[in-house]
Formats: structure tokens, sequence, C-alpha cells
């Protein structure tokens, strides 16, 4: 998923309430309750009629949500009772092209990933090869963190709870810069840690972490293991990790980025190397698929018990930020809470600034699941589709604006990063100094190397692998900007970079858009 967001606004996950049967002593006021076998499984009665209801209403629902935003391409699939009960396309792969999305079309689904790789994992689990609570660096001898006994200690689990004290997105910028998996999941170990098994921190490298342990204990890669385990058992023959795969595919949505003139497909996304994480492709026949899997405890292919815990609270991701709030929780890979209608949930959003935006809720208690992909950047389209078939199926009829409600929460992912977006140089400034004095090679143990060089305009930063040429703007004396750009970067980003000299050569720099935690400072 995708790109942090900015402050406390960083990609909350829905609220939820654990279930306590708490509802029941409402009062006689209260309706009447439908009874579980236990008093946490007692809720209310759906409406009469209401999963036929909001199927015909799904349709409108989904042009009326899509259209106003201008995504261009949308597909839907639900499944209750063991089937398959809807599945359409909506609009076309490419804006600028006839092509129509289909049920077919496969789309790159982002965060979605990670309950894929959770069920992975709980394949594994029931074969035997490794468990939840299995420490990782078990399977992995090379693993490190900062802290050698958390590093020993880590599961398996926590790597896929997001409890491990990693920060959040820990890694993602070095994708942005051509690492691959296996160097940036090294580099982890040069990161600070929070306190372990008692703080949240959504981090894809962190999950892909744990994924990687489950291979390694199965004695496969990654991109294997989710074929064999989990695609091809459950017939999900257009499902892939492997992003070459999906640029193979004829019927492909491609990805839509936002700009000043709506959405456009200007970027490809290499999700591979955090390919367990983000890296997924699929259409809606194959999630479906996988969602009656899901909503059937796992069967056929993995015993309950290996799966249950991954649909079961394993830290606290979302606290209620007022006393009436339903907090919200992450399993393993999965996000798990209960609704309004006192009804567990669980699910995951996927985001991809760069232009693709995917959602799936299920209601075990129900056996109703919906999911919900789209080729546009992350607006709330998908959020506010299966929101509003949610509500017409507990409620009769939508709560909420929910397009409106999204929409405004998903403002926050196209906030440019950086300390001087949005402002402007000092006047006066100080004049730069010579560019021979900043020119050469600079090291960073966790960004990797970097080339200070001349281009046409003035200097250039260059870093990593992909040689990510930055232009260093000048702003003050030894202070320049720089505009980051890619899946972490919003268009309008700009942030300082300050060169540290000594006897009129620049010695080192700062940049502050890779300094979240304390790394962002290179040497000669």
């Amino acid at each position: 998923m995708a790109r942090p967001l900015p402050g406390s606004a960083r990609r909350r996950t829905l609220g939820a309430l654990a279930g306590t049967g708490l509802l029941a002593a409402c009062g006689a006021a209260s309706p009447r309750l439908r009874l579980g076998d236990s008093p946490p499984e007692d809720v209310p009665p759906l409406v009469p009629d209401a999963l036929e209801r909001a199927l015909a209403a799904l349709p409108e629902d989904v042009e009326a949500i899509r259209g106003p935003a201008g995504v261009p391409g949308v597909a839907v699939a639900v499944v209750a009772g063991g089937q398959r009960r809807f599945a359409r396309g909506f609009g076309r792969r490419r804006i600028d092209q006839a092509a129509p999305v289909t049920t077919e079309t496969v789309f790159q689904i982002a965060s979605l990933s990670k309950p894929l790789a959770a069920s992975v994992v709980a394949t594994q689990v029931a074969a035997g090869r490794c468990a939840w609570d299995d420490p990782a660096q078990r399977h992995l001898p090379w693993l490190r963190l900062s802290d050698p006994g958390i590093a020993a200690r880590a599961s398996i689990g926590d790597f896929m709870a997001h409890r491990t004290g990693l920060p959040a997105y820990a890694g993602d910028q070095l994708e942005d810069l051509g690492f691959g998996r296996r160097a940036i999941l090294e580099r982890l170990r040069l990161l600070p840690l929070r306190p372990f098994r008692a703080s949240y921190a959504y981090s894809n490298f962190g999950l892909t972490l744990g994924a990687e342990a489950a291979a390694a204990a199965a004695g496969q890669d990654w991109e294997s293991l989710a074929e064999s385990a989990l695609y091809r058992p459950l017939g999900m023959g257009a499902t892939s990790s492997r992003h070459a795969d999906f640029l193979a595919r004829a019927d492909r949505a491609v990805l839509h980025a936002r700009t000043p003139e709506g959405f456009r497909p200007l970027y490809d996304r290499d999700a591979d190397a955090q390919s367990p994480a983000g890296g997924v492709s699929s259409n809606v026949l194959d999630l479906a698929a996988w969602m009656t899997m899901l909503l059937a405890g796992g069967a056929p292919l993995v015993p309950a018990e290996a799966l249950a815990p991954a649909f079961q609270p394993q830290a606290l991701s979302a606290p209620g930020h007022v006393p009436g709030a339903r907090p919200g929780f992450y399993g393993f890979g999965f996000n798990v809470g209960v609704g309004p209608g006192g009804r567990v949930m669980l699910g995951h959003s996927g985001a991809f600034l760069l232009g693709g935006a995917t959602a799936m809720q299920l209601l075990p208690g129900e056996g109703i699941g919906i999911v919900v992909l789209t080729n546009a950047a992350p607006v709330g389209v998908a959020e506010a589709i299966a929101a509003t078939f949610l509500d017409r199926l507990q409620f009769g009829a939508p709560q909420r604006d929910w397009a409106a409600t999204f929409g405004e929460a998903f403002a926050a992912f196209f906030a440019p990063e950086g300390d001087l977006a949005g402002k402007t140089p000092p006047v006066p400034a100080t004049a730069p100094r010579a560019p021979e004095a900043c020119l050469g090679r600079y090291d960073n143990a966790f960004h990797g190397p970097a080339e200070v060089v001349r281009g046409p305009s003035g200097l250039l930063l260059r870093l990593g692998p992909k040689a990510v040429d930055m232009p260093l703007l000048p702003w003050d004396g030894d202070d320049f900007a720089m505009a980051p750009g890619g899946e972490n970067a919003p268009p309008g980003s700009l942030a300082s970079l300050r060169f540290d000299m000594a006897g009129g050569r620049a010695v080192g720099f700062r940049a502050q858009y890779y300094d979240a935690s304390g790394l962002g400072r290179w040497t000669r």
C-alpha cells in the first residue's frame, strides 16, 4: 500500500469493537437480536430480503460512486452462502481506450495482497512446516534487528501483525530507490525499534519478512509457494505474485494517477520487492473463490484452527479517538473489528498512489463478502462501494454519503511530503558555493551511496540502484531543496538537503526526506 499518510492521518483501519455480547444489554427499546450459539455471536437480524435488495442496487451504486469521482474502471464481486452471487466490470481498463473492464480483467491489488499472504502462511501452518509463533529467525538465520533479543524472539505472526516495533513503512523509500527485497530486509537491522508487541506500526517489509520466513520453512521462494499452496488449489488461474505475469496479461487494468486534469495512465508500479505485502495481481472471479474459502473458515483448503488466528485481534491498530468510538485491530494480515451493526468485520484495503485502489470486506457471521478493485489512485471509491453495499445489507439503505466520507479521509494521501513543501526560498538568500565543493560520492549504510553530480541546470543528487536523479535547487547558502518522487512522495513534495562543510568542501549532507528514523545523513 503504498505510501505513509502525514502525521496522525496515516492509513487508519476501519474502527472495530471486540464482540462481547454487550449489545444485548440495550434495554427494552432495542430490536430483537438473532441469537447465536453464544452471547458474543448475538446480532440484530438483517432487514428482510437484505441480500437481494443490496445486490439489485449494486450496479447503480457503483456508477453513482465511480462516475463523479472520475475513476476509469471498477470490478466488483460478492459471495454469499458459499457461492458467487455477483460479479461485474464497469468502465474501461484504460481511460483513453475503449477496452472494457470485465470480470476477467486483472488488477494490481496493492495491500489487499496482505490477507492473501496470511492465507498462504496458514496453509504452511496447517502442513506443519511452520507455526504463527515460530521465531522468524529460525527459518531466516540472516534476520537481524537493531535489538538482537527482539530479533531472536519476533515470530512470523509478530511480523504479519505489524507489532515487532519496526517503524511505520520501514523500507518503503528503499524500494522507491530500486533496492531489491533481500537488500531491504537486511537493512531493517539499522532501524530503531518501538516497544516490542506493545506498539503497532504498519510495515510492508515487516510483513514481507514474516512471509519470507514461511516460504523458507517450505523450501520455496515466496512467489512459487503462493502459487502452489493457494492460487492453484483454489483455481485462481489469473492470480500471480509476480509483476511480469501481470504485464503479460492482455486483459489487465492500467494504473491511473491523479492529476489536475483528472486520472491519467502515467506509471507502472512494480511491487515485486514487497510481493507478499503489495505485489499480487488478480481479478474478481479469483478473489471471489478465495473469499468463499475464507468465509468457510478455510475449507476445503485450510483447517479452521490454522486460519483462525489470522482473523483474531493481534494488535490494537486504531485506538478509539473518543470514548464512544470503536477501536480497530489487526490480525495476521487482516483488519479485524466490529461494525456499526454489531457484526464482526474482516477486511483490508490496498492503495498505490501511482494509480490503484482496492477493498475487501467480509461479514463472517453472515457468510457474505464483497471485493472492489479499481484502476485509479486512492480517493475512497473502493471503500465507499463496499460500505454502501454493507449498509444496504444491514440497515436497508446507505447511512452516510460514503463517497464524501472516504474521499475526505483519503485526501491526506496526496498531501506533499517534506519540510519545504509549500514554502519559498528566503529573500535575500545567500548564494550557494561553487559546485565543485559538493561534487562526489557520499555513503549511508541504510540508504546506500549517493553521488552529487553536475546536471544540465545545476547539481543532481543520484541515489539507489535505479540511479534516481533529483535536482538540487539552491535555497540558502549550503541549503538546497530536492523534490522526491515515486510511490511515497506526492506531487508538490519538497524537502531540504543541507551540506556539512569543512575547509570549504562538503564532508557530508543531511536529506530531511530520508531522515524520519534518523538515518538521513550521508558522509564522505
